[in-house]
């Protein structure tokens, strides 16, 4: 039972978890075009930047604290009542 258990993991890892250059390329375009859709709970929109950022993690690829911080809020919205700007 634990060599089928390890297999699977194994080919879920590869067909999921590939650290091909397509995959990190689609997972950067990903967070880079990430914003919150109108409507949409605060606390979703973070769970879904927090789970972007761990496939990132999971396949090596290194974002700073400083530049997830600049990333999440690029992804809010502008609200012309709060900023004074249009």
């Amino acid at each position: 039972m634990e060599n089928a258990s390890f297999a699977l993991w194994k080919r879920l890892e590869t067909l999921y978890a590939t650290k091909s250059l397509a995959n990190r390329l689609v997972l950067k375009q990903y967070l880079f075009t990430f914003c919150m859709n109108e409507g949409e709970l605060f606390r979703d929109h973070i769970s879904q930047f927090i789970t972007l950022l761990n496939s990132l993690k999971n396949i090596k690829v290194q974002i700073d604290d400083e530049d997830q911080t600049m990333l999440l809020l690029c992804t809010l919205p502008f609200h012309t009542s709060l900023s004074g700007r249009p």
